[in-house]
């Protein structure tokens, strides 16, 4: 796992249709990730397009972990928060590469995220996962606190209805 290389993700051809496989990928295998199954991959391309334009823009940062030059996993800091909430940042999108779950992908996104957002003055960081088969696990390990569940929150990929379980973390000191 030591040849993963996690970086700030932007637009480019080469890119573009890595992210699209990785969200199709994804998906197919039951992610809740705000798509349902199947995924047309040009629906899946247009969701990375205007998630890249907001990123260039610094409403929010996608990174990207690879190894070699292959795309393994992504996540996406929300940073485009209200006024009064610029102390915050939101996890979403953490997706791993099928081939890849389990070799500690995600745990290493998800602190370079942390690393970012503390970078960029964050104090707090919260996200949601679905109830069932989400990363409920891995948030918990990294720290994360559960605030509690919303039942029947979204539906599944594969149809059926699924909770959202809500965490925070805190990444430093906040400011009063």
């Amino acid at each position: 796992m030591n040849s993963i290389e996690i970086r700030a993700l932007s637009a480019s051809a080469e890119t573009l249709p890595m992210l699209t496989d990785l969200l199709v990928e994804t998906v197919a295998a039951g992610g809740s990730v705000s798509f349902m199954h199947p995924l047309a991959p040009e629906a899946a391309s247009a969701f990375w397009e205007r998630s890249l334009a907001a990123a260039a823009r610094g409403e929010r940062m996608v990174l990207g972990a690879w190894d070699g030059r292959a795309l393994v996993g992504t996540v996406t800091l929300l940073l485009d928060c209200p006024p009064n909430q610029p102390h915050r940042a939101e996890i979403a999108k953490l997706m791993t590469s099928v081939e890849y779950r389990g070799r500690g992908v995600g745990t290493r996104l998800m602190k370079a995220a942390e690393r970012f957002a503390a970078e960029t003055g964050r104090t707090l960081l919260v996200l949601d996962t679905a109830t069932e088969e989400g990363a409920s696990g891995l948030y918990e390990k990294l720290g994360f606190t559960l605030t509690g569940e919303i039942p029947d929150y979204a539906l599944k990929p594969h149809g059926g209805l699924t909770g959202t379980l809500i965490y925070w973390k805190r990444i430093g000191t906040p400011s009063r």
